[in-house]
């Protein structure tokens, strides 16, 4: 007997040892087991989750595979009238593309196209792994040649719509795509489809626009180049980007030698090629729509912004746009613009900025960009730009609203006219014909669109409680705003005119949008619309527009060339004087800028006036010409007003009518206030405004822009005054006669009239301290 035979514990330490090991083999299969059955549920999970959104995916035809992907832009009324991209393509059949270019193609973009059914494991573990390491050789992910042409066909490209359902989609579309159509087929789709850069879709038409020949004629490095651009057709634009472009054609080159269909040899002869060899020198592109592209320039240049501000790649999505234009209006609207039919321009130099919205959802219906600026495509926005003063059309948004919403207010409310400096300077503050009427109502003050009390008026609301109720009309601004900006600040036509419509509609503030909604490729829709939000009282909204009716009906109203016989509207005129340091340069009155800014219950419309270089000898507009903004305002909406209802505006339940002095006045349930004594501001102290000092500013520079744009132009001091008003003391007869200086200063530091703005402005190359009129 051996002696391990012979010790007992001996045996029991091995039978310890082999059950513990068992235990462990045990607990090791138990996991193993485990882990093999989640893999297995996670992939019927995975496979039930692909087939769940595979249901869902849309059909794809052969007419989708085929055709263009561009984007066609609708007006109003379902008619379209742009098609972005929409070139006359050279289509090529698959046995007119050289296999040279089937080759590079293949290459770059799937190497085992041949060899997947739509879908290729391999390529995605593949591409994972070369992103992982940098060595992808410009793959796109795991994508197949297969899956790229179903998205380009019928899914969108923006980033929001790059779900794993999208995917899954996509996957399964590529599946049924190869077993209906030939590899030779897919291929020829996707040459013929891919986007090329500068309006161009296809290889065959790329061909024509870079190198002026067919596919048939070009080199090896040539159709390296073309292969490899759609990527980034933009990036690797062998014209504007050749240094990119050699270094994407090198890399296709080198994927043609990795996949074996050229050699080394081949590869090294084509990249010591120029990628500037064989470029044409013009590049002609036929597109279709020209004929509306004048209209809608710039209506359509904001359209893409928006589209692009929600990911959409309007070269590659195909999409189909739902706007709100209405195409009659922006017609007319360009019509009066460019033709004197309507009004009488100084010059072609004469720009015009416009805007018109529904008050009633914030859509725009009509968008002018400017006039007479010949052949260029989506050029200058005049309409949005927020780098020129808005004079007094700034006052019933920042001064007077805000009076009566905060303060209570009447249309009576005794404002005082007289002499006034800004708190802690030396800075007098005067208006347009130099004089004081004392106390006045606020009616007065707006209608003849007087400085002093619209300041006070500021004053007395602070301004905080007046850059609150601007933030909820759709303005915000980068710095403080201070008292100066009651009678200018730097906002567009759009801003106004959506905060216009506050007032048209009783006081709902709804965002300005030009998009209605969007069809992507695969048929989903999405809408848009501005949720309006209370941006202050009826009462408020009702008495403003009650006293604005005088700007225009008055005989003292400052813009009575606005009128239009029988029709129930509201406005306010606003013009920007020259600075003191260059008013010698310009005749007596003349201006650099002219708004006007008015509204029906249907419609609110902002036109800007002026020229782009208003410190360019000759480029002033004089006091008559600033009734041009008005005469615009006038046409359009007679025009628009023509085929909807005339409506005027009833008074809210909590808004009381009182007679004063002849005159129906209004004042807001509980607060008549005082008919006698003014409350903003005293009529003797040279320093005294009732305002908070944390409200103001002791300097008289305003450094303030709006933030919706950046500005382009220099910046500088604004000083704002406002036009003669027709009927008014001096007057000829005629409304808003220009913005008069005011009259000499008593001390050297005291200025000639109001300071609005510090914020300068470029306008090519000039510079200059601006001044605000109004």
């Amino acid at each position: 007997m051996s002696s391990n035979q012979s010790n007992p514990e001996s045996r029991t330490a091995r039978n310890r040892k082999r059950s513990q090991q068992n235990k462990q083999h045990h607990y090791v299969r138990r996991i193993f087991t485990w882990l093999l059955g989640l893999f297995f549920v996670g992939i019927l999970l995975g496979a039930g989750l692909f087939f769940y959104y595979a249901q869902g995916a849309p059909n794809i035809t052969q007419s989708a595979l085929q055709s263009d992907t561009s984007t066609k832009v609708y007006d109003s009324n379902n008619n379209v009238i742009s098609r972005l991209g929409a070139q006359n393509r050279d289509y090529v059949k698959s046995d007119k593309i050289p296999a040279t270019l089937k080759q590079a193609v293949v290459s770059i973009e799937d190497r085992r196209f041949y060899k997947h059914h739509g879908v290729d494991p391999i390529r995605i573990a593949g591409a994972a792994m070369a992103n992982f390491t940098g060595s992808s050789l410009g793959l796109q992910g795991g994508s197949t040649l297969t899956q790229q042409l179903v998205k380009l066909s019928v899914f969108s490209t923006s980033k929001a719509d790059q779900t794993i359902k999208r995917k899954a989609q996509e996957a399964w579309l590529a599946i049924k795509v190869e077993q209906k159509y030939s590899k030779s087929q897919i291929l020829e789709f996707y040459i013929n489809k891919v986007y090329m850069g500068n309006g161009v879709y296809g290889m065959q038409t790329a061909a024509h626009y870079y190198y002026g020949q067919s596919l048939s004629k070009l080199s090896l490095a040539q159709f390296a180049m073309l292969a490899g651009m759609p990527q980034s057709p933009t990036y690797y634009d062998p014209i504007h980007h050749p240094y990119y472009a050699k270094e994407r054609r090198d890399t296709v080159l080198d994927a043609m030698v990795k996949n074996k269909v050229i050699t080394s040899q081949q590869a090294a002869s084509a990249k010591a090629e120029s990628v500037k060899t064989g470029l044409a020198k013009t590049h002609p592109v036929a597109t279709i729509n020209t004929t509306n592209q004048k209209y809608i320039d710039s209506y359509l240049k904001e359209v893409y912004a928006e589209l692009k501000a929600d990911g959409y790649n309007t070269n590659t999505d195909g999409l189909k746009v739902y706007t709100n234009l209405n195409m009659a209006a922006q017609k007319h609207l360009y019509s009066i613009a460019n033709s004197a039919n309507y009004v009488a321009y100084p010059s072609n130099k004469f720009q015009v900025g416009a805007t018109m919205v529904d008050p009633n959802n914030g859509k725009v219906v009509a968008m002018l960009g400017g006039r007479k600026v010949g052949n260029v495509t989506f050029g200058l926005n005049r309409a949005v730009q927020t780098d020129r003063s808005s004079g007094s059309t700034i006052k019933p948004l920042m001064d007077y609203g805000p009076a009566i919403e905060y303060l209570k207010y009447p249309t009576y409310q005794p404002v005082q006219d007289t002499q006034y400096y800004y708190p802690g300077t030396s800075r007098e503050l005067n208006d347009f014909d130099n004089k004081h009427e004392g106390t006045i109502t606020m009616r007065k003050a707006l209608v003849e669109s007087r400085n002093i009390p619209a300041i006070r008026t500021l004053s007395a609301v602070g301004i905080s409680d007046a850059t609150k109720f601007l933030g909820k009309l759709g303005m915000t601004f980068s710095n403080k705003l201070t008292l100066q900006n009651g009678i200018g600040a730097y906002i567009s036509t759009e801003q106004e005119a959506a905060a216009y419509a506050a007032f048209a509609n009783g006081g709902t503030y709804y965002k300005p949008h030009l998009l209605d909604r969007v069809v992507t490729a695969d048929g989903k829709s999405h809408s848009y619309s501005s949720k309006g939000t209370r941006a202050m009282s009826k009462a408020t909204a009702f008495m403003i527009t009650d006293m604005l009716k005088g700007v225009i009906n008055s005989s003292n109203g400052s813009g009575t060339s606005a009128a239009i016989s029988g029709l129930y509207q509201a406005g306010k005129t606003g013009t920007t004087a020259y600075p003191d340091d260059y008013v010698s340069s310009v005749p007596a009155s003349s201006v650099m800028d002219s708004w006007f800014t008015g509204y029906t219950k249907h419609y609110s419309m902002s036109v800007w006036t002026g020229y782009d270089k208003q410190f360019q000898a000759g480029n002033y507009v004089t006091q008559d010409e600033t009734k041009i903004a008005q005469e615009i305002y006038r046409s359009e909406m007679s025009y628009v007003s023509q085929n909807v209802s005339n409506e005027n505006w009833t008074a809210p339940s909590d808004v009381v009518a009182t007679s004063k002095n002849g005159t129906t006045e209004y004042y807001v349930s509980g607060y008549p206030g005082d008919s006698t004594t003014a409350t903003n501001g005293s009529t003797s102290n040279n320093y005294s405004s009732s305002t908070n000092s944390s409200d103001t500013t002791g300097s008289n520079e305003v450094t303030t822009n709006s933030s919706s744009e950046t500005s382009s132009s220099t910046e500088s001091s604004s000083v704002s005054t406002e036009q003669t008003p027709s009927g008014g003391s001096g007057s000829d007869g005629n409304a808003d006669s220009g913005s008069t200086q005011t009259s000499s200063a008593t001390t050297t530091d005291t200025n000639r009239s109001s300071t609005t703005s510090s914020t300068t402005a470029t306008t090519g190359g000039d510079k200059a301290t601006a001044k605000t009129s109004e």
